[in-house]
């Protein structure tokens, strides 16, 4: 087989010879034109070696790439349309395609944008307060802490991302989509877990006031038998969230009667420091996965599903808080990954 190189090399060698292009065409071993582009090019550089074409001017330069970056940093969500016009604006003509790979080169992605709680400027500095306090906690320390929370479960409401196998006919196929509906029942709980594994938990009747009365019963009922389950005599800390229930006088009384001391200053919208946030998680996956078709059985799966959770998965939520703490210090307050 010959390569285009070894062909470069012969047409060469008999242009050297005194051969012309057209005496040359005649052997066959390429077409008029490329004989003719080889000894033209050959005449020009001395060589038989074709130099890379250099391919399409770069439209743009790099002045006005970096202000095309300064724009799309000033508002993230700015589209590229919309950053075409602006560059329009600056002076240059550019297509979308163009905008959007000029971007790609600075490592700027179109990506959906995380859903987290508001941070106020309050909020970052009450959590870099809290993490500075706990920064020297170690696992076995953060394995006396006792964390609760609230969560919601709904009927045909799946958890996360729902992915099926399908072939591309059969989009709307009913084993492949997932039903919702308009009003889909909730049910509210309260749980409770540590290092020792999951404590209580409890479904909240239907139209239950979350109130300071309710939230005492929860404390009373719930709470106090973790405590003596998992730690007996043993000191330990409880963790609840800032929920106006939560710091009322009349509960902070109660549980001071109780010798319970509180893990604290709390800092309000920060329920990636709360590992039981990855419990409900991982709770929800299971629940889902059975796919409760009413009430009762939504009901009689969380309960099933939360008492086979277990001790070891516990563990591996508590020994992380370190982790999560120094990531928090480190984003200045900012939110982590949960």
């Amino acid at each position: 087989m010959v390569t285009c190189k070894e062909m470069r090399a012969v047409v060469i060698a008999l242009h050297k010879k005194g051969f012309t292009g057209k005496d040359i065409d005649t052997s066959k071993i390429a077409p008029k034109s490329t004989i003719y582009q080889i000894t033209k090019n050959f005449k020009e550089s001395g060589s038989i070696v074709v130099k890379k074409a250099l391919g399409r001017p770069r439209k743009s330069s790099k002045c006005q790439d970096r202000l095309l970056k300064l724009i799309q940093l000033q508002d993230r969500g700015t589209t590229s349309t919309e950053l075409a016009q602006e560059w329009q604006q600056a002076g240059l003509s550019a297509s979308e395609c163009t905008v959007r790979q000029r971007l790609l080169e600075d490592g700027l992605v179109s990506r959906r944008a995380a859903k987290k709680p508001l941070l106020s400027r309050k909020n970052i500095r009450d959590r870099l307060i809290f993490c500075k306090r706990y920064r020297d906690w170690t696992a076995e320390d953060w394995g006396k802490v006792i964390f609760s929370d609230e969560s919601p479960f709904q009927l045909f409401g799946a958890f996360g991302k729902t992915l099926v196998r399908r072939r591309q006919v059969e989009r709307y196929h009913q084993s492949c989509v997932m039903p919702t509906v308009k009003h889909p029942e909730t049910i509210h709980v309260w749980g409770c877990f540590s290092a020792k594994g999951v404590g209580s938990l409890t479904i909240l009747p239907k139209n239950t006031a979350t109130n300071k009365e309710w939230y005492q019963h929860i404390l009373r009922e719930e709470l106090l038998p973790t405590i003596q389950e998992q730690f007996g005599d043993e000191q330990c800390l409880f963790q609840h969230d800032g929920a106006p229930c939560h710091k009322a006088k009349v509960i902070t009384k109660w549980l001071g009667e109780q010798n319970i001391d509180i893990l604290g200053p709390w800092s309000g919208n920060s329920p990636d420091l709360n590992p039981i946030e990855n419990l409900w998680s991982i709770l929800k996956r299971r629940v889902d996965k059975q796919k409760p078709t009413n009430s009762d059985q939504l009901q009689a799966l969380i309960m099933q599903e939360w008492a086979a959770i277990s001790q070891d998965v516990a563990q591996k939520l508590i020994d992380i808080m370190p982790g999560w703490i120094a990531e928090v210090l480190t984003k200045k307050g900012q939110h982590r990954k949960y």
